[in-house]
Parts: structure tokens; C-alpha cells; sequence
């Protein structure tokens, strides 16, 4: 099949849309017409570097939803017409991972950054006849993907297609990062740092949880104001600014629960974080920094003394086959604002002025929208 898709073919360059060619799916794998794919910082960070694949061009895009159009040999459960989602950790349900209930850290997730099919080790797509390397075994940028069967998830078909897709990666990351990961309890203090598609979905999960007061932080005024309205208690603009305010608020208790979603992290602000942090408090470090950065400022002695806890959190500690249906159920009944999450729809040509907007804080989520026109 020869359909298009936004690649890059090195760093610090514009995304490009050009023609691919994409094979049928071989065994255990499903082709899936795309209807949609939330525009995700990580997709960035390909760009930059701080993510980097194993080859050039790449495909971006790992958070989606569409529409099953054709199944390879050995799909049992999923069948032509099925409404799903794609899970950008696949979870294949037997691996040690999967069995010890860790599903968010299956063992094919070692392959989500070579680029090859998990099934027999081939490339599905090329462009210009090369090999071209999918984001996470997917590559949502384009109207057309073959994947395997671990990384897809049925969804009730009443669920809109622009809603959908953010819960393949930027929602259950940011809500189990407080409901899995965090653990966020009744009358808890919680803080969220960073207020895209993932820090909402986090505050959302502590507001969820019981949590008493919820600090929001973000340097860019309207995601204050849309962090207040999705639940906030308070919004501030730095931690340097937040510090006091927190400690008056809780009379010196501080965050119990300090869940970090910034756009990219940076190992000098980790004292920062734990600085507003309880006791015995936790930060969970949700967001990603470049892999090549392995500098950390962070006073050990207060670690210590203080019984305070880093924790890292990949996929929000989700098993994607449950948890995604579960919040799209939520979402159904209102418990979850996934609507007003995806601040702007794009066309894939936009590609590039979405993730201007995204970097110049315009967006919570912005959501690739294909029509008939881009197929």
C-alpha cells in the first residue's frame, strides 16, 4: 500500500510529509486505518535527539486510534471493523514482565526504538527504498499502519476517534502516574509540574483519588487557568514560586505526591522537586529527558534524613489492555474530561505549526484528524 507520512530524516529538522509504502500484515500483525493521533512531546524529542531511533528517515506518531482493515495469521481476538487504539509499549501478556502484572514494561518494549516488526524482525515501511523506522513499533503520523497485536486494544465504538487516541500514550501515562505510580490517597497533597496532555491527566487522577489540595505549575498563564477548571485547587508558575505558598498552605507538611510532566527534564531541577516534597513524600518522574543525560543535583543527606522516595514512571504503570478501556469507560459516564483536553485539530500537512503551537504552550493536545483526503 503507498500512502504518506511525516518523517525526519535528521536532526533538528522539520517534519516532513512524503510518500511511504507500507507491506500487509505477516503473522500476529493487523493493519489499522488511522483516524487520528494525539501529537505527543516524545514525537519531539525525536527530533531533538533525546530520543534517538536506531536509523533515519523515521516515522513519528505512537499515540493513536483507528480502524481495524485487514488481520494477518494467528489474530484471534480482533477482527476486521474493530474500533481500537494503539498502545505504544506493546504487551504481549506472557513475557516474565507481563506475568509479574508489570504489563507497561513488557519485554518487547526493548524493541520499540530498532524499528523492526517484533514478528519476524523485517521492516513494514519504506520510503525513497529505505527502511524507514515507526516511533514505538507504530508510527501514528500517517493514515495507514500495520502493527502487531500486542500494541493494539479494542475500544467501544461510540468513543470518538479524537478522544480515543490521546489514551494510547499522554492520558493513562499522566492519570496512572497518579493512581498507579504515585498512589495517590484520600486527603493527600499533590503537585503537578508541567500542565500538557500528560499534567492534566495527572491532576485529573489525584483529583480523582481524593486528594486534598492539587498545585498546579506551569510557566504559561492559560494552562494555569485550564488547570484550575480540570480540578486545581492552585496554579503557580514555578516551583520557586509555589515553594512558600505550599508550605503555608499545608502549614509545612508540603506535597506528599509531587508528580514531574514537564516537557523535558533536565537532572539540575530534580532538588527542586524534591524540595517541595513531604517526608516520606514521593516524586515521581513521569516526563522525559534526553538519554544522554545522566547528571543529577539532589542532596543525598535530605534524601536520606528525610525518607524521601524518586521514582520513575513509564506508561503511568498501566496494563494498556485494561486500563484504556477503563478510562475510555469513564469517560462515557463524565468522570473523565477527555474533550477538553484536545485543545486544537490538525490536518498531517500541519504537522509542523502543531508542534509550534504545542512548544509555545497553545495546547494541552494537539490531535492529527484524518479525513479521506489524506488516505
Amino acid at each position: 500500500m503507498k500512502t504518506k507520512g511525516a518523517l525526519i530524516w535528521e536532526f533538528n529538522q522539520p517534519w516532513s510529509i512524503e510518500e511511504i509504502e507500507i507491506g500487509d500484515p505477516r503473522k500476529d500483525e493487523v493493519t489499522v486505518q488511522m483516524e487520528a493521533s494525539g501529537m505527543c512531546h516524545s514525537d519531539h524529542h525525536l527530533v531533538t535527539g533525546g530520543i534517538p531511533m536506531a536509523g533515519f528517515p523515521v516515522l513519528g506518531g505512537h499515540e493513536g486510534a483507528g480502524i481495524v482493515t485487514e488481520v494477518g495469521p494467528g489474530v484471534e481476538d480482533i477482527e476486521v471493523g474493530d474500533h481500537v487504539v494503539m498502545s505504544f509499549i506493546p504487551s504481549c501478556g506472557k513475557c516474565p514482565s507481563c506475568q509479574a502484572g508489570l504489563r507497561n514494561l513488557c519485554d518487547l518494549g526493548a524493541h520499540l526504538l530498532g524499528g523492526a516488526s517484533v514478528s519476524d524482525g523485517s521492516f513494514r515501511i519504506q520510503a525513497k527504498g529505505q527502511n524507514v523506522f515507526p516511533m514505538t513499533l507504530l508510527g501514528t503520523f500517517s493514515p495507514y499502519m500495520v502493527v502487531h497485536k500486542s500494541s493494539v486494544v479494542k475500544i467501544d465504538k461510540s468513543i470518538p476517534f479524537e478522544v480515543a487516541c490521546l489514551v494510547g500514550c499522554g492520558v493513562t501515562t499522566g492519570y496512572g502516574s497518579a493512581t498507579h505510580t504515585a498512589q495517590v490517597k484520600p486527603g493527600e497533597d499533590v503537585t503537578i509540574v508541567g500542565l500538557g496532555g500528560v499534567g492534566v491527566s495527572a491532576l485529573q487522577g489525584a483529583v480523582n483519588s481524593g486528594a486534598r489540595y492539587v498545585f498546579a505549575i506551569d510557566p504559561v498563564e492559560w494552562k494555569r487557568e485550564q488547570a484550575l477548571k480540570f480540578g486545581a485547587t492552585h496554579a503557580f508558575s514555578s516551583v520557586e514560586e509555589a515553594a512558600g505558598r505550599i508550605a503555608e498552605i499545608t502549614a509545612g507538611g508540603m506535597s506528599k505526591k509531587t508528580i514531574v510532566t514537564v516537557g523535558e527534564v533536565h537532572g539540575e531541577d530534580v532538588d527542586l522537586w524534591m524540595g517541595i516534597t513531604a517526608k516520606a513524600g514521593t516524586v515521581v518522574l513521569t516526563a522525559m529527558g534526553s538519554l544522554l543525560d545522566n547528571q543529577v543535583t539532589l542532596n543525598l543527606s535530605m534524601l536520606t534524613l528525610l525518607q524521601k522516595n524518586l521514582q520513575g514512571s513509564i506508561f503511568g504503570g498501566a496494563n494498556p489492555h485494561y486500563d484504556i478501556p477503563q478510562l475510555l469507560s469513564m469517560y462515557k459516564v463524565g468522570k473523565l474530561n477527555l474533550d477538553d483536553m484536545v485543545t486544537r485539530q490538525y490536518r498531517l500537512e500541519q504537522i509542523n505549526d502543531g508542534y509550534r503551537d504545542m512548544l509555545e504552550g497553545r495546547n494541552i493536545r494537539g490531535v492529527i484528524r484524518y479525513t479521506d483526503a489524506d488516505r
